[in-house]
């Protein structure tokens, strides 16, 4: 089963699961994914701070890890 990212994960642990889950977060307008704050600021505090909805971006990083994951038992 796929991790899932839940909205009071902090940035850092998003990224740690996948870092591919920055360029969702850079598409959706969070361009701060390196920045220091992101290691203290959980995913619904920076949507907020980006007027971005939560539901949304939690959406979008939960699918890609979804299909990354069926890519991957397909290859095996």
């Amino acid at each position: 089963m796929a991790k899932q990212v839940t909205k009071d994960m902090l940035i850092y642990e998003i990224l740690e699961i996948d870092p591919g889950n920055a360029a969702i977060l850079m598409a959706s307008g969070m361009h701060c994914v390196g920045c220091p704050s992101s290691a203290m600021e959980s995913l619904e505090d920076a949507c907020m701070v980006h007027g971005m909805d939560v539901d949304d971006v939690i959406y979008s990083i939960n699918e890609y890890l979804k299909k990354k994951e069926a890519t991957a038992q397909t290859a095996q």
